[in-house]
This record gives structure tokens, C-alpha cells and sequence, in this order.
């Protein structure tokens, strides 16, 4: 179940970050939503990955939640704000995918 709360941490830093470029990009009322997205889902975030570590190790826990909000993050770049996208990007983000199935496949837990 730790794995789980993990994922959800870091699909909700996704959404923290997600939310801080939109607020960044609003005024008026649509930014104060887009900053109360930012806290709802940075304590989200942070609650979750507590709740993570409390059976995986830190190091293991905190790497695969960084690098699921980066991969997640870079993706919402690309497709919900059309930042370029070209073949190194691509390719740095695949090996951190590829580090995330490689920490889950080595880890005790």
C-alpha cells in the first residue's frame, strides 16, 4: 500500500506544480483558484509521501516521488502549456522513468 500513497504523492505534485504555472499565468479570481489548487494538492503531496515513508525507505521514497512529479510535470508541459518538445527531452525523461521502475524493482518493500 506504501507504493501506493507514493504514486498519489507524487501525481499530486504534479498537480501542485501544474497549478502554480497556471496561477502564475492568471489574475483576478482564476488565480486565487489556481493558487488554492496549489495548496490543497502540495498538502496532499506531503501527507501521502509521509504516509509512504512510514514503510519505505526515504531515499527510494522521496527519489520516485520527485521523479514521478518531474515526468508528470514535463508531460503537462508539453501537452496542456505546449512547451517544445524534442528528442532529448524525451530521452532525459525516459531514463528517469526508467530510474522509477528500477528503484520499485530493487527496493525490499
Amino acid at each position: 500500500m506504501s507504493w501506493v500513497y507514493l504514486i498519489l504523492g507524487g501525481l499530486f505534485e504534479v498537480g501542485f506544480a501544474s497549478s502554480l504555472g497556471k496561477a502564475q499565468q492568471s489574475t483576478g479570481n482564476e488565480a486565487v483558484y489556481w493558487y488554492g489548487s496549489f495548496i490543497i494538492c502540495l498538502c496532499l503531496s506531503m501527507l501521502l509521501l509521509i504516509k509512504a515513508t512510514q514503510e519505505l525507505p526515504i531515499g527510494t521514497a522521496y527519489a520516485v516521488w520527485t521523479g514521478i512529479g518531474a515526468v508528470g510535470t514535463v508531460l503537462v508541459g508539453i501537452f496542456y502549456f505546449k512547451e517544445p518538445i524534442d528528442f532529448w527531452r524525451i530521452f532525459f525523461i525516459s531514463t528517469l522513468v526508467l530510474s522509477i521502475v528500477g528503484l520499485k524493482y530493487v527496493s525490499n518493500t
